[in-house]
């Protein structure tokens, strides 16, 4: 077997190649420079030279606010990166698995979203990163859309360290508290993102760690699992003035992954006792 990771430099896409190496699996990893997937005539041959039986599309343009006003990076990377992707695929006849978000929902729904809700983005990164579905949808018919949220891994910026950087700052801390979600720990997808690559079970997933809570409580909980005294205050998201609206609930239910692999991910606290110890901060 063969599989290539784009984006193999990212924040998940780093771990997963480190999970990855511990198999008898022959990996080809892809990232800037040298593969920029908004470069099509080039991604498509070197996918076609290498031609891996898996890929792994992890590369995205991540920043929300930025997506606002950088529309047309945006829409490159997420979009037409993906449309390229979904061609170069189907040329070789591989499996595609592609990362989307919980972004591709308007957050007004008051259950959590299961696959077969229908998307409907508030900002510009949500839809571009739909479209990336929709071109992987009409292109392919050996594919997986898995939709995760609230990443956090030592490989990239997040929201985790973003606290304790802040903590080390302010006394006080001032974090929304209407939004809800899923944190996710990148280490804790990795297995099963390969376990879901891996069946024929082609379609969309939803696949988060289990649980759910707001930046708020997200907030409280890293406090105090790194024994910090620092005090924590709720604020609603319009006393924030961001460029990108947010879903104020984007909670997953793991439905399909859960049906099929009889399994869950754990819980996003216990997930993030581990990221702390992996940061080198131990529980008090």
């Amino acid at each position: 077997m063969k599989i290539a990771v784009i984006g193999a430099h990212g924040m998940l896409g780093a771990d997963f190649c480190d999970y990855i190496a511990s198999k008898d699996i022959d990996l080809v990893k892809w990232d800037i420079p040298e593969m920029d997937i908004t470069n099509v005539d080039r991604t498509i041959a070197t996918i076609k030279r290498e031609k891996p039986n898996i890929i792994f599309h992890f590369a995205a343009y991540t920043d929300v606010d930025g997506a606002e006003i950088e529309k047309a990076k945006a829409y490159a990377v997420n979009t037409q990166g993906t449309w390229t992707l979904a061609l170069a695929a189907k040329e070789i006849k591989a499996k595609l698995l592609y990362m989307s978000t919980d972004y591709v929902f308007d957050g007004t729904q008051e259950t959590g979203y299961n696959e077969s809700d229908k998307p409907n983005p508030i900002n510009y990164y949500g839809l571009t990163k739909l479209l990336g579905e929709k071109a992987i949808i009409q292109h392919l018919k050996k594919y997986y859309i898995v939709r995760t949220s609230w990443l956090y891994g030592k490989n990239g910026k997040n929201f985790v360290t973003t606290i304790l950087k802040i903590a080390k700052e302010k006394e006080n801390l001032e974090v929304v508290s209407d939004q809800i979600g899923c944190p996710t720990y990148t280490k804790d997808l990795c297995e099963h993102l390969f376990n879901i690559a891996n069946k024929e079970h082609y379609g969309i997933f939803h696949l988060t760690n289990s649980g759910k809570c707001s930046w708020y409580q997200l907030a409280c909980e890293i406090i105090k699992q790194a024994g910090l005294k620092n005090s924590v205050s709720p604020i609603l998201s319009d006393k924030i003035n961001r460029p990108a609206k947010r879903p104020s609930n984007s909670v997953l239910e793991n439905h399909n992954y859960q049906s099929i692999f009889k399994n869950n991910l754990r819980p996003w606290n216990e997930a993030l006792k581990d990221y702390l110890l992996e940061l080198g901060i131990k529980q008090p």
